[in-house]
């Protein structure tokens, strides 16, 4: 049993967490361990403290899970001043933005209450089981890829219910590692916030302006559109070009393709395009078949640019690609 300690009852700040008037020595030890597993018992501790004096959150609501991912499950830095890490945060979801094959999409706000300057909406991307998706070209994308645990190559090998699991959660891991290394090699791609199991966070792309200057309108909040719904006039359709070809460079140069590249996942938001959906993308050297998705790649969105008035040619990229990938 351990030993409890009475405290004097602490001055009231504005923190809202610091509402309670003892701690026992556990408590105590959280405080004063800064790993990532004491930040996880402070979290815990503090919200055990605050739901005493608290109402109830709403069912859409739930206590950020910011501090509660492990160490490597966070954005890279130097993270966008917009994202929000405080523990008093609030994460309340606001519907659902897409329903896709193997995941679907929800608009998700974090924010401390009654903080204006400690707001954000996200795009939350969560990942149903193996058993409930159509993902239907798992074999040409994972080929080359490596599942650190022997157990759960086994596992999803033999498509068990931890099996299942583990290939959502494979797949997850794919596309935030993918966000995370485009992001800070500078590519159009939405900023990834963190992973917690099968759910990624990441950055909300919105219509009408970008995250950190949005201003919680119901016009901010909706989604920026695809490619494939706008006639942008050919200034802007040789802008998207430019940044088109330098996406799929930085790729390259990393030896990766998109795999499935097309105009309904690159959205555009005014002058700029953001590439989305990167679970698949694959390596260019380990998947057999990666040369032949890139190809594909360059075809289907030459295809569009074409259809858009411009003289492009799936040839000439293809060639570019490659050469930058070796």
């Amino acid at each position: 049993m351990h030993e409890h300690i009475d405290l004097p009852a602490p001055t009231r700040s504005t923190d809202a967490f610091d509402t309670f008037d003892t701690f026992d020595a556990e408590a105590l030890a959280a405080f004063h361990d800064t790993s990532s597993d004491g930040a996880r018992r402070r979290t815990s501790f503090l919200r055990d403290a605050v739901e005493d004096d608290e109402p109830a959150l709403d069912p859409d609501q739930r206590w950020s899970t910011w501090s509660s991912v492990e160490k490597g499950m966070r954005g890279p830095e130097p993270r966008p001043g917009w994202v929000v890490t405080a523990d008093a945060a609030i994460d309340t979801d606001l519907g659902v933005l897409k329903t896709g094959k193997e995941a679907d999409v929800f608009l998700l706000e974090r924010a401390v209450p009654d903080d204006p300057g400690q707001f954000s909406l996200l795009a939350a991307k969560r990942y149903r089981s193996s058993e409930h998706r159509a993902f239907h070209r798992d074999s040409a994308y994972v080929e080359g890829r490596q599942v650190r645990r022997s157990r759960d190559r086994r596992a999803i090998e033999r498509k068990s219910s931890y099996g299942r699991e583990a290939a959502a959660a494979q797949w997850a891991n794919a596309e935030f590692a993918a966000l995370t290394m485009l992001w800070s090699a500078g590519a159009p791609v939405p900023y990834p916030v963190q992973i917690d199991g099968t759910e990624i966070l990441m950055e909300f792309v919105g219509e009408h302006a970008s995250s950190g200057e949005i201003d919680g309108s119901p016009a901010s909040r909706v989604a920026a559109p695809r490619l494939a719904r706008v006639r942008p006039d050919a200034g802007t359709v040789e802008a998207y070009w430019d940044q088109l070809r330098g996406a799929m460079g930085i790729l390259a140069a990393h030896g990766y393709a998109h795999g499935d590249l097309s105009p309904y996942n690159v959205l555009a938001q005014g002058g700029r395009i953001v590439i989305i959906d990167l679970p698949q993308v694959l390596d260019l050297v380990a998947n057999p078949h990666g040369t032949d998705l890139l190809m594909r790649d360059c075809r289907t969105m030459c295809a569009w640019f074409r259809s858009r008035g411009l003289d492009v040619d799936e040839g000439e990229l293809f060639a570019e690609l490659i050469a930058q990938a070796w």
